[in-house]
């Protein structure tokens, strides 16, 4: 859905975020899997037909994140309203929404509510508002019957002032014309001699203009500016993806100990048990079980699959239909053909494995080389003993067996058994003769 007007939004990202302790730029700390800007971008691109990312000097970084959207940068560090004057030129025609990059989980239906209402109420500014548990040291709103007075930073704010709620969180929108006037207008007439973005609210009512606040959900839009506070968004995003799961069909034994990636895709009738992990890029078929403590990343996971627990699949793991992965099994760029079975202590790397085959315990195919990366194949309805190496590249034919213990080198023909170990020896007496040396000092 786009909007009824052309609108463009400013995302502010050349923050150093100095409080998170890291040399990676605040906004590209993941959530989900994903870093915050993108969240936000996504966002935006559900509303916004322009898009225009400021981002500061040697941040090549954020503007890799950015694109296919524009960026410009902020070479000096003056305040909001500097950094949303530098986009100026981008603005066209149409609405303006200026955005924090901090501020990654505000919903599209929350930007749409920000776009209508200034229409609808006919006012020269609209901005967003929220009641945080906690408001410490956010601005204040002053409003009546949801029109703006002020807004009151804390640290000018009277005590009757700082009893106030409701406070700002930072978005505005208004027409371009007007928010260019305003950019160029503000002074940094301030104890830090910045250029404040909240002084459009000032220049929006001495000229007459009415500006409007609209509330929205407290978790949307508390700022991320330190590890706690991107913990607590982790969370507050987990909550949204573990309801949404179980709202389309999946169930959760215990959700609190899931964790999703923001492109998690679960199938109705999942069910995934406690602490298990999805890294980004999973897709799970409907009737599927994925047991506790089971990490996957990159993966497909087919129909009435069993996976876990205390399984691994890495990116390229695919298992078709029934097929089961079971207790400490790894699997990488590897495919379980349907009905398959690897169910205890088993590396499976590089390799294709074909329908009804059974992987037996200890098993693992020796992928690598040190250099290069080599293919297992092996056919339908074979059996791997237990404790065997698969000595990468080599093929096992349909309905092969290869015996316990055997470390296989070369193919394998259709139907045949493989053997790759030593004959057993038997020394009758030998042990307890062993151990009367031992018990003489010899």
């Amino acid at each position: 859905m786009t909007p009824a007007v052309p609108a463009t939004a400013v995302v502010l990202a050349a923050g150093l975020g100095t409080r998170m302790k890291s040399s990676l730029p605040k906004t590209l700390h993941p959530i989900a899997g994903r870093p915050m800007l993108r969240h936000l971008l996504e966002s935006c691109e559900a509303v916004f037909n322009r898009i225009v990312v400021v981002v500061g000097p040697d941040m090549d970084s954020v503007r890799r994140a950015a694109a296919p959207h524009a960026s410009v940068v902020q070479t000096e560090r003056l305040g909001t309203a500097h950094a949303a004057l530098q986009a100026v030129p981008q603005f066209g025609d149409g609405d303006v929404a200026v955005l924090y990059a901090d501020n990654p989980l505000i919903r599209p239906e929350t930007l749409r509510l920000l776009l209508a209402r200034r229409q609808e109420a006919g006012a020269a500014l609209a901005l967003l508002a929220f009641r945080p548990g906690d408001p410490g040291h956010y601005g204040r709103v002053i409003a009546h019957d949801g029109v703006v007075e002020r807004i009151v930073e804390w640290a000018d704010a009277t005590p009757e002032q700082r009893g106030e709620t409701l406070c700002n969180a930072g978005v505005l929108c208004a027409s371009a014309a007007d928010m260019r006037r305003w950019l160029a207008e503000i002074r940094p007439d301030n104890a830090k001699r910045e250029y404040y973005l909240t002084d459009t609210v000032a220049l929006a009512r001495a000229g007459g203009g009415r500006v409007v606040a609209v509330e929205a959900p407290a978790e949307e839009l508390a700022g991320v500016n330190s590890r706690a506070e991107l913990a607590a968004a982790e969370a507050v995003l987990q909550g949204w993806l573990r309801r949404a799961a179980m709202a389309a069909g999946v169930t959760l034994t215990d959700p609190g100990s899931v964790f999703f990636s923001h492109d998690t895709e679960l199938a109705a009738d999942v069910t995934i048990g406690p602490n298990v992990v999805f890294g980004p890029g999973v897709r799970v078929d409907t009737g599927a079980e994925i047991r506790p403590f089971s990490h996957l990343e990159g993966c497909t996971i087919g129909r009435h699959c069993v996976v876990g627990p205390f399984a691994r699949l890495r990116p390229g793991a695919v298992l078709d239909s029934a097929a089961h992965v079971g207790n400490f099994v790894e699997m990488k760029s590897a495919r379980l053909g349907s009905g398959a079975k690897a169910n205890h202590l088993t590396y499976l790397g590089d390799a294709d494995i074909g329908a009804h085959t059974n992987i037996g315990a200890g098993t693992i195919t020796c992928n690598y080389d040190g250099f290069n990366k080599y293919r297992t194949t092996i056919g339908a309805g074979v059996f791997i003993g237990s404790d065997t190496a698969l000595v990468a590249p080599v093929n096992v034919g349909d309905g092969a067996m290869v015996a316990a213990g055997s470390v296989i080198t070369d193919d394998v023909a259709p139907d045949a058994l493989a053997l790759a170990r030593g004959r057993q020896e038997a020394k009758p007496g030998r042990a307890a003769a062993f151990r009367e040396a031992k018990k003489r000092g010899r």
